[in-house]
């Protein structure tokens, strides 16, 4: 099963000293609330725009766009028009937070994009990874039940009713597909449009369908 450090660069996010007291990326979901609360106070460079909103001065927030307490916006960020980020949202450094895009508890490292109709809930996106328009992140089961981290038939509980999405670092997510709860994606991993993922994809890999994922050539 994937852990923080297979996945993630951690020099890329203001998040590195609170990702790494855990080893599963999946718990670090539980306390983003009050990492953001404990770490906004601390940043010299960035402006209190509201209570408990914390945007670096270089960011562009249209004006339409909906920042919710507690959140933090990185240096050179856009945050298009009609974005709603609802709470609890650790955006990074040059990332792109796209018109009708709703974020919710959750950590972009830098350099993410999530351009166009996304929803990323209860999710830790890595450097430089994309989401296609329209693809998601569902959160919580349909029949409500804890979300179970699957590898196989190597099994974690989680303990946690929402748990969207883990990308690891350059990860592509095509347009229109659902990443289903407790989702975890290897680094440097293609995902066809329209795809509907669950469990663990491995790393360096494309994603077809559930029965058909290839490992990447080396060039």
């Amino acid at each position: 099963m994937y852990t923080i450090h297979d996945l993630y660069d951690l020099e890329h996010t203001l998040a590195k000293d609170y990702l790494s007291q855990y080893t599963y990326p999946w718990e670090a979901l539980k306390n983003i609330k009050e990492m953001i609360l404990e770490l906004g106070p601390t940043l010299e460079d960035y402006e209190e725009r509201l209570p408990q909103v914390w945007v670096h001065p270089s960011a562009v927030i249209a004006p339409t766009a909906y920042l919710g307490a507690p959140c933090i916006i990185g240096a050179n960020t856009e945050v298009r028009h009609g974005a709603f980020i609802r709470s609890s949202a650790l955006v990074g450094n040059d990332c792109v937070v796209g018109n009708s895009v709703e974020l919710k508890n959750v950590i972009l490292f830098d350099h993410v994009q999530t351009p166009h109709y996304n929803y990323v809930g209860d999710s830790i996106l890595g450097y430089y990874s994309h989401m296609g328009a329209g693809s998601i992140t569902s959160n919580v089961k349909s029949d409500k039940t804890l979300v179970v981290a699957k590898n196989g038939k190597e099994e974690i509980e989680t303990g946690l009713k929402k748990f969207g999405a883990m990308l690891g670092d350059h990860v592509e997510v095509g347009c229109n597909s659902v990443l289903n709860p407790g989702t975890i994606i290897g680094a440097d991993t293609n995902i066809y449009p329209l795809s509907r993922v669950r469990g663990q994809v491995p790393a360096h890999s494309i994603f077809k369908d559930q029965m058909n994922v290839v490992v990447k050539k080396k060039d």
